[in-house]
């Protein structure tokens, strides 16, 4: 239990192959013979076994046959017959290469698959390779070499173009895996394996679209969380994800939301083939990126300001030297160096003028990246220059990107530098691109390490009659809402909104704006009417009463002859904003298939859609969310300080979209929503208008279901009181809690950790301490058991000390029926019923989500665990798999 569930497929000890009479190969499928070529042309490290499902005497030799995986080439029609025979042989997973298997016939076999528990990799797929493994199970053409990368592809064409790229580009891989259009393990499933395989240290994706985005969000933020992921996505425009459609059988959400998709999950997304593999050897590098500021050092100044123009494009920043630290350098660099913008060290600059500028760049704390440009100069040795720079690499701290330009000359330098593991290219600005994509994976890192509850720490909003004023609105068998209406759910959720009044004829029009007091807006109330200004539906800036009688009349006469069908419910008045250096922002909501809702912000008025500015996010939001959306948009350079207005409340349009997010989360009727324009000042922000959508949600057990990324499970906080007195908190585990969770494990007795990890490490890796506290909390779950004491410091002064006393977990088995969990209490304790409550409370969380059993492998000579599971009415039995352990399970739903 211990071992990944598709260990099986991914790592096998054996094999057996359905492929026809090897002896016969005109007999074969085209697959077949390639993949007996592919698959003996190296010497697998692992047993490997002929079958012929038409051979006599094969079923006999059944009894003697086991394989962990079953590869099968044969005909389409001959394919159920060997999946039956890998069932029988035990096999717990299968690859079918074969071609020609339409999509009900797919179908069919993975439900066949299903009830011999194998896990189905394709059909109409090209297989996977693992050359540590020296294994080729694949028809992509030679065993790649080994190399720190994976690849998922779920193109079988760009499969093999990648692996013929990389042979000549001597790029190797850890795995190789091609997701063909009607496979059962999907690229979920092959990205949660990647994450905890041992050899994969960065993983490339090429995709073309999703079949459930919650379980793709889910492994891909598992993945990201330990190790770089690089995705090229096909499908940008249009054209592009109608042709995707067709290709891969899957759902392509618009780009816009995968983009913020990718970044949310901490995935780094790049625009074209060759950009895949550069960025991907970038972010494998031992280099940790920490920001965006790119310094250039460069002995020629035509490609600095290439490089520098290409910074400013893509929304980078350049690095420069303070000037104290240019001073400090300058008696280092030729006469003609110069430091203002770009690290210039001149065309007379040596291997140890360029070794002082990296080192100075390298010690500056306003630098985070360093691109060295070389151009080939009389008399200077570029090839000596490589040396210097790769002899000392070692010791930077900071990415270090080099670009050698020229061809003829430059061959061995490059060389130089790939063998020091230093990324370089061939122009500037592709150089400045592969930092650009360091720098996007360290802001979507922190971006994947938000975890926000579905409800923010402003006031509560009134849920339940929102809830009620959208059912009311359904049982009409309506689906848009009246100006009234969505103004009254904003104001549930307390979003700021003008004063809406709806006049159902001229003298109480006028009346109303008089007690409002002029100017005045007015609009047209419709169900029917969308965007009222393409109907004359709207007037501002109405002066007086007349004014108001006349407009009134004008409007509805206008309105009923333009759309003689729309029903009005009359004319609302308004008062005008009284915000004159007000900038116009849109807030809004759209429904994504596959990703759900996702809240957009940017420009407003009437120009929103000419103007474009839209920026995403999926909820839900915190603050550090709905800063960096606002920053992401165009229009955030409207809101400092601006050709005499003061700069506007940023803060009241966070607020706005943290209960935008609210909304999101708790109202899964939400289809659409514009709140547009949104006026916002110095003073705050205001609601002018809103158009929202609604319609019928699909019954779910499960809360917050329609959401792609769940919300921090707040709700499952609770206290406890101790055995002897006090008390201590049982929560969800949280990113945050990193910290204590590794103090937490360095604390524990070795007996303790043995018990818990079956090793003797002292602490948690890097690696594993960011699995265990960036977790999925759909699929998995972590609650731990928190303690705050007081104590007195050197001084005497009162501290208060919060520790992890406690850690349960579960995690969702394959079967999505079951689940695995885990448990470790502090050693000083034990014996006050912290371990039964984590334990009740991980089982509660479990039958919350509809798992019907919890099993777990304990150790077994650890007696006070199995005393304990057999308090709780666990049945306890051994494990055949290995004698050492006890396998514990427990229902959770009562039959």
């Amino acid at each position: 239990m211990d071992k990944h569930f598709l260990t099986s497929l991914f790592s096998p000890d054996s094999i057996a192959v359905f492929a026809g009479k090897a002896d016969e190969p005109e007999s074969q499928t085209p697959q077949a013979r390639a993949l007996h070529r592919a698959i003996t042309a190296q010497q697998y490290s692992g047993k490997l076994v002929f079958l012929d499902t038409h051979a006599s005497g094969t079923l006999a030799d059944l009894a003697n046959t086991q394989a962990d995986l079953a590869i099968i080439a044969l005909p389409p029609s001959e394919v159920p017959a060997a999946l039956e025979l890998a069932g029988r042989i035990k096999c717990r997973s299968a690859l079918v290469i074969s071609s020609g298997i339409d999509a009900a016939m797919a179908a069919e076999l993975h439900k066949q698959a299903s009830r011999d528990d194998i896990y189905l990799l394709g059909p109409n797929c090209l297989g996977f390779q693992r050359p540590h493994l020296m294994l080729n199970a694949s028809v992509a053409g030679p065993l790649s070499a080994p190399g720190p990368l994976a690849l998922v592809s779920q193109s079988g064409a760009l499969t093999s173009s990648i692996l013929d790229w990389a042979r000549k580009n001597a790029v190797g891989f850890a795995a190789v895996v091609s997701l063909g259009p009607n496979t059962a393990v999907d690229m979920a499933q092959v990205l949660d394996f990647l994450a905890s395989d041992a050899k994969t240290h960065s993983i490339v994706v090429y995709m073309e679209g999703i079949t459930n985005a919650r379980r793709f969000m889910s492994a891909l933020r598992a993945a990201a969380s330990a190790k770089p992921v690089v995705v090229l996505k096909a499908g940008r425009k249009q054209a592009g994800n109608r042709a995707a459609l067709t290709h891969s059988g899957t759902i392509v959400g618009t780009d816009e939301v995968f983009d913020a998709a990718l970044r949310r999950a901490g995935a780094v997304r790049v625009r074209s083939f060759v950009q895949l593999f550069s960025a991907a050897k970038c972010l494998a590098s031992r280099y940790k990126p920490v920001g965006k500021r790119l310094a250039v050092v460069t002995n020629g100044g035509g490609p600095g300001v290439l490089a520098a123009d290409w910074v400013s494009e893509i929304r980078l920043q350049l690095g420069r030297l303070k000037p104290e630290e240019a001073a400090a350098l300058k008696p280092m660099m030729p006469p003609m160096a110069t430091f203002s913008d770009l690290i210039d060290v001149s065309e007379d600059a040596g291997p140890e003028h360029y070794r002082a500028a990296i080192e100075a760049a390298c010690h500056a704390s306003q630098i985070d990246g360093i691109l060295v440009i070389y151009s080939p100069k009389v008399d200077i040795d570029g090839d000596a220059i490589a040396a210097a720079i790769a002899g000392f690499s070692r010791q930077l701290s900071k990415p270090l990107l080099t670009c050698w330009m020229g061809d003829a000359t430059v061959g061995d330098a490059r060389q130089i530098l790939n063998d020091a593991n230093i990324p370089t290219f061939r122009t500037p600005e592709s150089a400045v691109g592969a930092f650009g994509n360091i720098a996007s994976f360290y802001q979507n890192q922190q971006l994947l390490q938000q975890t926000p509850p579905p409800l923010s720490d402003l006031a509560s909003p009134d849920v339940e009659g929102a809830r009620l004023l959208i059912e009311s609105v359904l049982a009409e068998r309506r689906k848009v809402l009246t100006e009234m209406e969505s103004k009254a759910l904003l104001a549930a959720f307390h979003i700021p909104v003008t004063k809406t009044i709806l006049a159902r004829t001229p003298n109480e029009a006028m009346m109303i704006a008089t007690q409002l007091g002029f100017p005045v807006a007015l609009k047209i109330d419709s169900p029917d009417i969308s965007h009222k200004s393409d109907v004359q539906g709207v007037a501002l800036n109405v002066m007086n009463a007349v004014g108001v009688r006349d407009v009134f009349l004008e409007m509805i006469q206008t309105v009923t002859r333009l759309k003689p069908d729309a029903k009005i419910n009359g004319v609302t008045v308004q008062n005008m904003s009284n915000k004159q250096r007000g900038r116009e922002v849109c807030v809004g909501l759209v429904t994504d298939e596959p990703f759900g809702p996702v809240i957009a912000f940017g420009a407003g008025g009437t120009m929103i859609e000419l103007i474009d500015d839209r920026a995403m996010e999926l909820p839900p939001l915190n603050q550090f969310l709905a800063r960096r959306l606002i920053e992401r948009s165009r229009v955030a350079e409207t809101l400092g300080s601006w050709r005499g207005a003061r700069a506007a409340n940023v803060s009241a349009l966070e607020q706005i979209l943290l209960r935008v997010s609210e909304m999101a989360c708790e109202l899964p009727q939400l289809r659409e929503m514009d709140i547009n324009p949104i006026i916002v000042d110095e003073n705050g922000a205001l609601a002018v208008d809103a158009r929202i959508v609604i319609d019928n949600a699909a019954p779910s057990v499960r809360h917050y279901n329609h959401l792609s990324i769940l919300p921090y499970p707040s709700h499952h906080e609770q206290v406890c009181p101790m055995a002897g007195g006090g008390e201590y908190v049982v929560r969800p585990i949280h990113p945050n809690d990193s910290l204590m969770l590794q103090t937490f494990v360095r604390g524990l007795s070795p007996e303790s950790r043995y018990f818990r990890f079956v090793s003797s490490m002292q602490e948690l890796p890097a690696n594993m301490l960011s699995r265990f506290t960036l977790i999925d909390y759909d699929r998995e779950m972590a609650l731990v058991a928190v303690h705050a004491s007081t104590s007195l410091d050197a001084n005497g002064q009162s501290q208060q000390t919060t520790r992890i006393v406690g850690v349960s977990r579960y995690i969702t088995n394959p079967d999505r029926s079951s689940c695995e969990f885990s448990l470790v209490v502090a050693d000083d304790f034990k014996g006050q019923g912290l371990g039964s409550r984590l334990m009740l409370s991980i089982m509660d969380f479990a039958r919350e989500k509809g798992l019907a059993e919890i099993e777990g492998l304990v150790l077994a000579n650890n007696a006070n665990m199995l005393k304990l599971m057999r308090g709780l009415g666990f049945k306890i039995k051994s494990f055949a798999e290995d004698p050492d352990f006890k396998l514990v399970t427990h229902q959770l739903q009562s039959s």
